[in-house]
């Protein structure tokens, strides 16, 4: 028997956020199903075509020393091919975090890891399982939020920045109500947010990584 469990919409009142941009995205629902025979619930909803049930299945970056907590929202078809964040060529996060510490943009997944972990940078996604349509966040549907309590746990993180609209959301909704604190908004390094080149990113998100 396959069940069911659907999360209400609330909305985080009293409170302000810190923020350059912002997306929205639409509601969520959650399943589970019994391992061997599935019997279908007639009132449940089929997927619409296209869409793909996805599990994140690639640990967050982050030791003891990380201060400030990055979050993104899922990880795109190239990242979950890469088995690693923002692996999509023209995503502009990496040259972004580059640009903003000084450094050489990172080319391996090694390289990467150490830019972060010597900079105090923590990575990680809202999202541990969703139903997804290819990389479109606005497509998420079933989401299932991550623990983001065990980063909070091992290390003293100071910022918490959604990457971005969709990652804002589903934080406010799912995280903050069980972490109690607040995430500051940055536009989405996306190559679907053409409105925001480099260089305006880099002004908004200079504000937080420092």
């Amino acid at each position: 028997m396959i069940l069911t469990s659907r999360w209400k919409k609330h909305t985080v009142k009293g409170r302000r956020y810190s923020s350059c941009n912002t997306q929205t995205t639409a509601g969520f629902l959650s399943e589970s199903s019994r391992r061997k025979k599935v019997f279908m619930n007639p009132n449940m909803t089929p997927l619409p075509s296209g869409y793909t049930h996805v599990q994140h299945t690639f640990e967050p970056v982050f030791d003891e020393h990380s201060r400030i907590l990055i979050l993104g929202s899922f990880p795109s078809v190239k990242s979950r091919e890469n088995q690693f964040y923002y692996g999509h060529p023209q995503n502009r996060f990496w040259k972004l975090m580059a640009q903003l510490l000084e450094v050489p943009v990172p080319q391996s997944i090694d390289e990467k890891k150490t830019m972060l972990l010597t900079h105090g940078l923590a990575l990680w996604d809202v999202i541990a399982s969703c139903d997804i349509k290819g990389s479109s966040d606005s497509s998420i549907k079933n989401a299932v939020p991550a623990d983001i309590s065990r980063i909070l746990k091992a290390a003293n993180i100071q910022t918490i920045i959604a990457n971005g609209g969709t990652a804002f959301r589903l934080y406010r909704r799912y995280c903050e109500p069980v972490t109690g604190r607040p995430a500051a908004l940055c536009p989405s390094t996306s190559p679907a947010n053409a409105a925001f080149s480099l260089e305006r990113l880099s002004e908004c998100w200079s504000k937080f990584i420092i």
